[in-house]
């Protein structure tokens, strides 16, 4: 029976503050719309990370015949099979907990592979390059990413050693800046997740001056404040809960058009959020969205409806 009391109130309050209820589900929407964005952005990012430095290698350039801007390739030639042995020996001794696996890239290997395929025909910026203008390499896979720091002390002062290289740095700049838009759309979110609060509260405050004479009456028989207050808060939390569901519904149609649908089979070699991605945070947007109300709910009722 009281069930079907705080019920038949709830609806009643809605009824009556359809346009109010509508405002909350509509910031709510787009609150946690941007919550989502963000949250879905920074995967994003993790799963790139992920991929990207498992792949990744740091790129040790060996002095090349000729002039360089290193001071440790002042001899002007490249190192010999013995020197780059050493440097070999020296990886293997000082990063042995670092370095996991090390690879020998000669010039002409490096011509075939790598540069010809990228500058077909060997043509660069005008001029037609053979595998003589290269330079040797080693390339080193490391037990850890972020430990490049590590190998590039121990490197870049050895003789042989023109530069050492981290592939990693190719990414940072697009990562920095796929940071600072998950940083925009977490202020921007949290901006409407502030005016959302505010406009329940004032939302459910409006509802209960509305029916002011009615919850006297209802203290007067007896009921506990809980009983008055309840009606109000799945008030606010019935809004939220469906702008929270619909924020859910907007993010799995733009990952399923714009992203699985467009951006996957445009870039293949990245890999990207998808549906399972948008499920797996829709439930914490959703309980979010509901603790909000609820908690906004509360307070306003309790500086409102004193007993």
């Amino acid at each position: 029976m009281r069930f079907r009391f705080v019920l038949s109130e709830t609806w009643t309050s809605i009824k009556r503050n359809g346009s109010m209820i509508l405002s909350v589900m509509l910031v709510t929407f787009i609150s946690f719309l941007f919550i989502g964005a963000s949250v879905l952005m920074q995967a994003q990012i993790t799963k790139a990370k992920g991929t990207w430095y498992d792949k990744v290698e740091v790129v040790v350039w060996l002095c090349p015949d000729g002039t360089s801007q290193s001071a440790n390739c002042a001899s002007g030639k490249a190192p010999t099979t013995e020197e780059i042995m050493n440097i070999q020996d020296t990886i293997k001794e000082e990063l042995h907990n670092e370095v996991s696996k090390i690879t020998y890239v000669s010039k002409q290997q490096f011509f075939d592979d790598t540069f010809t395929k990228q500058y077909p025909g060997g043509v660069y910026q005008g001029r037609t390059l053979t595998a003589d203008d290269m330079q040797d390499s080693l390339r080193l896979k490391l037990t850890n990413a972020e430990k490049y720091q590590q190998v590039s002390e121990v490197l870049s002062g050895k003789t042989g050693v023109e530069e050492v290289q981290d592939q990693r740095q190719i990414f940072e700049p697009v990562f920095a800046v796929l940071n600072r838009g998950t940083a925009v759309t977490v202020v921007l979110a949290a901006v409407m997740v502030l005016v959302a609060i505010m406009l329940t509260g004032t939302t459910i405050r409006m509802s209960a001056a509305s029916r002011k004479n009615e919850t006297e009456i209802m203290r007067l028989v007896g009921a506990s404040n809980w009983i008055i207050q309840l009606p109000f808060i799945l008030e606010g939390v019935i809004a939220s809960l469906i702008g929270s569901i619909l924020s859910c519904a907007a993010l799995a149609g733009i990952v399923k058009v714009f992203v699985e649908g467009s951006l996957a089979q445009t870039i293949t070699w990245m890999p990207f959020v998808n549906i399972a991605t948008v499920l797996l945070i829709s439930p914490g947007l959703i309980v979010g969205a509901i603790l909000l109300s609820a908690i906004a709910s509360l307070i306003s009722l309790r500086k409102y409806l004193k007993a």
